[in-house]
């Protein structure tokens, strides 16, 4: 086993910034040791949003983006390992799932990309990385998400007590850990991504904070009823999504029926959408005696006290209460899946992608120290 101090880093759907975690990880223990968030520029930000929502790009505006991240997520790396006194021979590896900017899953040709030059990373750093993640499941025939349900697992299955992990980031994901049955997970919708996107387009905010654009809404049942209708939400598992699909140009689509809505009315239908594909898939699939929320969206209390409303009877906490910090999650999960990697191991959930065989996953960018610029 290829045990160590190993860095997670993680730039998600909601693009709120690059999280990197530091923890030590052997066959037994997963322990974080420090964690730290790096901006990431408006420019760039805009470019990924463009991305993501179809607009055409040319290959050398691609491969510019590519290389920028890239060194983005080095200096992200760079600062945490700055801040806690370590140099390259202290880690063993980088785990980055990279930005995603395309995730189609389905049909004959089904295809993901992921950018951010890991080769960049390793020049600037020192250190190896694992990137790269999800394509190998895919060529077995999965979805290639999502892949924090196998670590979601490893750290927070237990024996007897009916769990159910959700991670609540730009698209919210769930993992289902009912003891005796094969571990199983998939992307419910939009969990932050609409929110953010619609009080980004009015208001200029990033985010709606504490909820409080939305608490002085109310929800338009027409309206969310519209959005419930898409063919996604009724989708068997396994099924994955991202902003290619749920993104401002789709949330345009649904509002062009309801002109003159309040711009808060439809920030508190944007919440309830949430609130309501993420309780449905929790009790199609049967409930669980407790929900353990994860990710931006935990922060969010209105979305917290509608989940809790919507699922009577479950108890619906946040996994810092066990110990895990919700704003670190994705990116610990990518510490253990590089050290998963380097050790060998199958990282990926067949019972969760729907790939015909479990696999070691990720692409090895090896270090060479001496030649760090």
């Amino acid at each position: 086993m290829k045990s160590g101090r190993y860095i997670g880093v993680m730039s998600g759907t909601s693009l709120d910034g690059i999280d990197v975690v530091l923890a030590a990880i052997d066959e037994h223990l997963v322990a974080q040791q420090a964690s730290y968030s790096h901006p990431i520029p408006l420019e760039i930000k805009n470019a990924i949003l463009a991305i993501c929502q179809g607009q055409p790009l040319t290959l050398s505006q691609l491969g510019q983006l590519d290389n920028r991240l890239g060194k983005l997520f080095a200096e992200a790396v760079q600062t945490l390992m700055n801040n806690q006194g370590l140099t390259y021979t202290d880690i063993t590896a980088i785990g980055c799932h990279g930005q995603t900017v395309w995730h189609e899953p389905q049909g004959e040709a089904a295809h993901t990309m992921q950018i951010g030059d890991n080769n960049q990373i390793v020049a600037r750093t020192g250190v190896t990385v694992v990137g790269d993640f999800r394509r190998r499941d895919m060529a077995l025939g999965g979805q290639g998400a999502p892949l924090v349900p196998a670590f979601h697992h490893a750290l927070l299955a237990h024996p007897s007590e009916h769990r159910m992990v959700l991670n609540i980031g730009g698209i919210a994901n769930l993992s289902l850990l009912i003891p005796e049955q094969p571990v199983r997970g998939f992307d419910t919708g939009p969990g932050n991504m609409l929110i953010d996107a619609w009080i980004w387009r009015q208001r200029g905010k990033a985010y709606d904070k504490d909820a409080q654009w939305a608490s002085s809404g109310k929800v338009i049942l027409p309206l969310l009823q519209q959005m419930l209708s898409d063919p996604y939400f009724a989708m068997p598992a396994p099924k994955s999504t991202g902003r290619e699909y749920f993104n401002y140009g789709w949330l345009e689509r649904q509002l062009a029926a309801f002109p003159g809505l309040a711009g808060e009315d439809i920030q508190a239908t944007l919440t309830e959408l949430t609130a309501v594909t993420i309780s449905e898939q929790v009790l199609l699939s049967g409930g669980c005696e407790r929900l353990m929320v994860c990710g931006g969206g935990s922060r969010n209390p209105l979305l917290m006290a509608r989940l809790s409303g919507l699922l009577p009877g479950i108890e619906v906490t946040t996994t810092d209460e066990a110990g895990i910090s919700g704003d670190d999650m994705e990116a610990l999960a990518f510490a253990w899946l590089a050290y998963r990697t380097m050790s060998g191991l199958p990282g990926n959930l067949p019972s969760v992608t729907g790939a015909s065989a479990a696999s070691v996953i990720g692409a090895i960018f090896p270090a060479n120290p001496l030649y760090l610029s």
